[in-house]
């Protein structure tokens, strides 16, 4: 592709948004950047790109700047905004910056999505690659753009990319060598136009694969299964729930690879991340390694150690026998779900904020089972109400601190408070990190005031 003198609208100046102005200034396009947000609220310098060449735009988007661009490249989370159908419409080419560095990149490229745990997932499966000494890299919604790659990438590099489906939305070329898709269920629904909509954009990244490559899927997810049926390459599957071949599996709390021979990975006992959902994440990241021929032992001891993301079913410490966990990534329904299914306890449940179109009611019978007391936060809280009216009792909070307060309360010793949001962050906070720092500083805070109270 060449670019040198061509009019490339970069949409979007977030961390993506000023990779892809870099890389584009390399490539001598004429560069135009269209961002929303007011310059006093973007947190980069745009004086100095200006100073490169660079045009910016901020405060609105005008639709001439992306009816005059030769090329408009999408930063993940900019939604399909009028300027951009219009565009599209015209004929103008559109294309998230994951295609960008697509036809630049060289390498093997390993592409993970889902609903919910591709974080986890791109993580551990890094940690098993590098270890098992390939040299991998850690790219896409977690790690850097993989456009930073572009430049340096070599042949026998592996990037392991977190690819959302705001990425997936825009991909013409775009394809990966070895794909897994995890889940799929509710999400984003505030920013696609429906669940079909967000759905098909998901597909993409296997149905978009060529030359021989592989793809590794959810045997128990009935969306994401049938779509072997679609491809005529390898797959392999993962399941908690049946035997599995080629693939990784559940039984009698062992997880086992089996392909042309059966293998055990693990015990679920030696397993060091919390959650029933990180079994699967774990199979996942172990069919990876097994495809690039890193041995089960070596991966064994990759699993072992571990230690899991920030946000991710986190425990925080437990205060006079009542533990309180970070679950501040579980942004939506289902992963609201598996996260308070990852207990035998009864919990004090804290959730609420800014809703994505999810269906509460789907969370009803784990409630009624599981749930003593429900703390509610955000703008959410009126429809999370209504929607499990009956299930639990339930308590206002107008912010984490009296929540945190409230479910210390509430609790007794052996229980657990749990931040589950099932909403976004948006309403109160930058984002899910920051709510989940917020809910972990009042913890903290609650714990030295019992101190100071005792001493």
């Amino acid at each position: 592709m060449n670019l040198e003198g061509k009019k490339a609208l970069v949409v979007g100046f977030g961390r993506t948004g000023e990779a892809l102005v870099r890389f584009l200034l390399e490539k001598k396009a004429k560069i135009k950047v269209s961002e929303k947000k007011k310059p006093e609220e973007l947190n980069q310098d745009i004086h100095s790109w200006r100073k490169k060449g660079v045009t910016f735009e901020a405060g609105d988007h005008n639709l001439a700047s992306f009816l005059e661009a030769d090329l408009i490249v999408v930063s993940p989370g900019v939604p399909f905004i009028p300027e951009l159908r219009i565009a599209r419409e015209r004929g103008v080419r559109i294309i998230s910056e994951i295609e960008l560095a697509y036809q630049y990149l060289k390498g093997k490229i390993v592409g993970i999505t889902g609903t919910n745990g591709k974080s986890t997932t791109a993580t551990l499966t890094h940690k098993i690659l590098n270890e098992g000494g390939l040299e991998a890299f850690l790219a896409g919604n977690i790690g850097t753009p993989l456009i930073d790659s572009a430049k340096t990438s070599r042949d026998d590099h592996v990037y392991v990319t977190e690819i959302s489906s705001f990425q997936l939305y825009h991909i013409k070329d775009f394809k990966v060598d070895v794909s897994v898709f995890l889940n799929v269920s509710p999400d984003h629904l505030d920013w696609h136009s429906s669940f079909d909509d967000y759905y098909e954009a998901k597909k993409k990244l296997i149905l978009s694969q060529r030359n021989e490559p592989k793809a590794i899927l959810n045997r128990d997810d009935p969306l994401v299964w049938p779509l072997r049926k679609r491809v005529d390459f390898d797959v392999l599957a993962f399941s908690r729930k049946r035997e599995v071949t080629p693939g990784c599996f559940l039984h009698k709390e062992r997880i086992f690879l089996a392909d042309t021979k059966k293998e055990e990975l693990m015990k679920i006992s030696t397993i060091p991340v919390f959650g029933v959902h990180n079994q699967e994440n774990i199979m996942a990241s172990a069919l990876v390694g097994h495809v690039f021929g890193i041995p089960v032992p070596r991966m064994r001891e990759s699993i072992k150690t571990f230690k899991g993301l920030e946000h991710r079913l986190e425990k925080i410490l437990t205060l006079e026998g009542i533990d309180f966990y970070n679950d501040s990534k579980a942004t939506n329904v289902d992963a609201a779900l598996k996260s308070i299914q990852s207990f035998d306890r009864k919990i004090i449940l804290v959730m609420g904020g800014r809703d994505k179109g999810g269906d509460f009611k789907r969370l009803k019978k784990v409630i009624k089972e599981k749930v003593k007391k429900i703390i509610l936060i955000g703008e959410a809280r009126e429809k999370i109400k209504e929607a499990l009216n009956g299930m639990t009792e339930f308590f206002d909070s107008s912010s984490l601190k009296e929540a945190v307060d409230i479910g210390f309360s509430a609790a007794k010793s052996g229980e657990v408070v749990l931040l589950a949001p099932a909403c976004t962050s948006f309403d109160m906070f930058k984002n899910f990190e920051e709510r989940g720092r917020a809910f972990k500083k009042e913890v903290s805070n609650l714990e030295k005031h019992l101190k100071k109270g005792r001493a």
